[in-house]
């Protein structure tokens, strides 16, 4: 051909081969090797992956055809393993990875957590999802992509302790661990914008006031009429709740173990006289570590027992496996809505003026019970006993209500009398 004056001699194109002819099957045509102009002379790897409606493609990093069967065979085998068992190979999303986080710590449920963890995990996958969206995949985080998670919480909801958004952010580290020894992702741990939480934050525990509890005490008493309830299934269970509510302000037990408290776990109940010689019924309750937020168990004995008296006589089922709490009629374990959605009722009913800001729940109970042990004189170890925990969260958790104390005795007037005695006036 000649350019320009010049004879140039024209390059002449290779063919490597059609796609057709560089196939080869492996395992019946469930995968192939195949080589095409793009690859040159490397073979690579195909598999159709049905369950997420792909194909697999990869390099098998090799010019040999005997090398490259081999090593198909041997990556065919392998996926279909990691698909048998559940593993996306094209990325996980972030709500399939929250589904297998919570799926594994079910697994946890009577051993390593409660049931009521296992609930509060569920709501922190909710914001989690609702901070970065469902469809993302996991393979596209980065180590600070919830950098600012502390921040968008506290802007979505102002009314969020920064303890909680803490304890967010570490379930969402745990999951990550999780995922990063599952193969789902790179990254073993995510970086927080430090959040700042003043010592009397994470402490103070939110109660009910004195006046509060009293008028729920008063508003029971209509709750649990006749009037109020012709109907004997309803006032039942309105007189259960009732006696759950006593329990859980006199025993400290808390939410979890309430629930799941058999009749078996009730020992005895006796009478005898507290300190100002009154009668009172003492009841003593073995609390299976399995049911207790802390996984260890404990025995107490508090006062209450009247109230387990009165729920023995109205139950249908008895027996030491027999639930305390549970459906009217059956024996089946009262339904977890219905304590919230009787707790509800009851705090519309008495008409708390920060109900929304304050959110009272079954735990204020627990709390309540604690506070009246420290006025009553009770040490940090004999309440810590009871509540089973530690003397020191106790201290470190209630001792303002200490200061209260003292700042209201140091308030009292007095006056000396003749004789050079000391009388207080409240």
């Amino acid at each position: 051909m000649r350019i320009g004056g010049l004879f140039v001699k024209k390059r002449i194109r290779v063919s490597k081969g059609s796609k057709s002819s560089q196939n080869h099957d492996i395992f019946g045509g469930k995968a192939q090797i195949l080589r095409v102009p793009q690859s040159g002379d490397v073979w690579q790897f195909r598999m159709w992956i049905s369950e997420e409606k792909k194909y697999l493609r990869k390099s098998l990093q090799t010019r040999d055809f005997e090398a490259a069967n081999e090593r198909a065979e041997k990556l065919y085998l392998e996926t279909m393993a990691n698909v048998s068992s559940g593993k996306k190979l094209f990325g996980l999303s972030l709500q399939e990875l929250t589904d297998l986080y919570i799926e594994w710590r079910s697994g946890d449920v009577g051993q390593r957590i409660t049931s009521g963890r296992l609930i509060t995990l569920k709501s922190q996958m909710k914001h989690i999802l609702a901070f970065k969206g469902a469809n993302l995949k996991v393979g596209e985080l980065e180590r600070n992509s919830f950098y600012e998670y502390g921040g968008w919480r506290k802007k979505t909801k102002p009314s969020t302790a920064s303890v909680t958004i803490r304890n967010e952010q570490s379930t969402i580290n745990h999951m990550m661990d999780f995922a990063y020894r599952e193969g789902y992702t790179h990254l073993p741990q995510l970086d927080f914008n430090p959040i700042n939480i003043r010592r009397e934050e994470v402490g103070r525990r939110d109660i009910f006031k004195l006046h509060e509890y009293d008028e729920l005490i008063r508003f029971l008493r209509g709750y649990t009429s006749k009037k109020s309830a012709p109907d004997d299934a309803e006032r039942t269970e309105r007189l259960m709740i009732r006696d759950a509510i006593l329990i859980a302000s006199n025993s400290l037990c808390r939410v979890g173990e309430l629930h799941q408290m058999r009749w078996g776990d009730v020992e005895k109940i006796e009478s005898a006289f507290d300190s100002e010689e009154l009668p009172v019924e003492l009841v003593t309750l073995n609390i299976r570590g399995e049911t207790s937020k802390t996984r260890n168990s404990r025995r107490i004995i508090v006062r209450g027992g009247q109230y387990f008296e009165r729920l023995r006589e109205r139950a249908s089922y008895t027996g030491k496996d027999d639930f305390v709490f549970a459906s009217v009629g059956g024996n089946r374990k009262y339904a977890r809505q219905k304590w919230y959605s009787r707790w509800n009722e009851l705090m519309t009913g008495i008409g708390i003026e920060d109900y929304q800001e304050r959110k009272p729940t079954w735990y204020f109970l627990r709390h309540f019970g604690i506070t009246c042990l420290i006025r009553a004189g009770n040490t940090y170890s004999e309440i810590a006993e009871m509540a089973g925990t530690s003397a020191t969260y106790i201290e470190n958790h209630y001792k303002h209500y200490d200061d209260e104390m003292l700042r209201t005795a140091a308030l009292k007037s007095f006056r000396v009398d003749g004789s050079g005695g000391i009388d207080f006036t409240d």
